[in-house]
């Protein structure tokens, strides 16, 4: 039914999008060609195909049961890391993918976008104004795909999950997706520093392979204002976008309450489940608005 998927950044709230993919997939037998992703939904693609989402929900409450604190701001004066992120971060994608990482040769194609700077700005002043972008784009002006960060000059790169050859490269990989100062350092891929791939576009339907006619799945995981599933036509494709029927109750980068995981995953599940009922009306509706 889907012959490309999306899966939008996010972070935590990325949860929504597993459940939301796992009572969608077996149902549809969703078996796409292609996927793209950005930061953590790129993440949650990747553990889909390797792993059960009850098991890595479980791995997160063991890791994650005695950070009591998002900053720890104390770290200052020990010049250490104020915040646990990034640290977490990486344990968890090697210990995720790890045991499984040969399975994702039979997955689909995973493309994971990172944003290049401005070749005009620092590496400081590019991460000023990406974040001032990325926020203007979220918070003012809610746009589904920005534009704000590609005037700027920042432009995307997009890398096979299957052209890394260890498991450390796609956890570097993915983590080059998610690096959004404080909680992530300034990443480098190949010497050059990159930021979150949504500085560029945070639903990364730039990355799809536009001349294939057919269905495409585009799971965001913010509340726009727009319908919560509406179909998009684009040349000889239906792009179908569903997003969370509330907000998602976790923040992105909370990496103190585990527990909230569940919520976001179960709302994720009720959400598919209405999504079923609706997606041959939909499908039919954006096929005769094409017309």
């Amino acid at each position: 039914m889907f012959d490309q998927v999306v899966f939008a950044g996010g972070g935590n709230r990325c949860w929504w999008q597993a459940g939301f993919w796992d009572v969608v997939q077996p149902e549809l037998h969703v078996r796409p060609r292609v996927i793209t992703g950005i930061s953590a939904g790129a993440a949650t693609a990747c553990m889909l195909y390797t792993r059960d989402s009850d098991w890595v929900m479980r791995y997160y409450q063991d890791a994650l049961r005695h950070n009591t604190r998002n900053a720890y701001w104390g770290n200052l004066l020990r010049g250490e890391s104020v915040f646990p992120h990034y640290r977490i971060y990486r344990q968890a994608l090697l210990d995720i993918y790890g045991e499984k990482f040969s399975t994702l040769a039979d997955a689909p194609e995973i493309r994971i976008g990172v944003s290049h700077l401005p070749r005009w700005l620092g590496a400081r002043s590019a991460v000023a104004a990406g974040l001032i972008a990325y926020n203007i784009e979220k918070y003012v002006r809610k746009t589904l795909h920005p534009t704000l960060g590609q005037t700027l000059g920042f432009h995307p790169e997009f890398v096979r999950a299957q052209d890394c050859a260890s498991v450390e490269d796609l956890a570097d990989l993915i983590l080059q997706s998610s690096s959004t100062p404080p909680f992530t350092p300034v990443l480098r891929r190949n010497g050059r520093p990159v930021l979150d791939g949504g500085m560029v576009d945070n639903v990364p339907v730039g990355a799809l392979d536009a001349d294939a006619p057919g269905n495409v799945l585009v799971m965001v995981t913010r509340l726009y204002p727009r319908p919560q599933m509406f179909v998009v036509p684009h040349g000889v494709q239906q792009r179908l976008y569903v997003q969370p029927s509330r907000k998602v109750p976790i923040s992105s980068w909370d990496y103190t309450s585990p527990s909230q995981m569940v919520h976001a995953y179960n709302l994720g599940r009720a959400d598919g489940e209405s999504f079923l009922e609706r997606v041959p009306d939909l499908l039919e509706a954006g096929a005769h608005e094409a017309r």
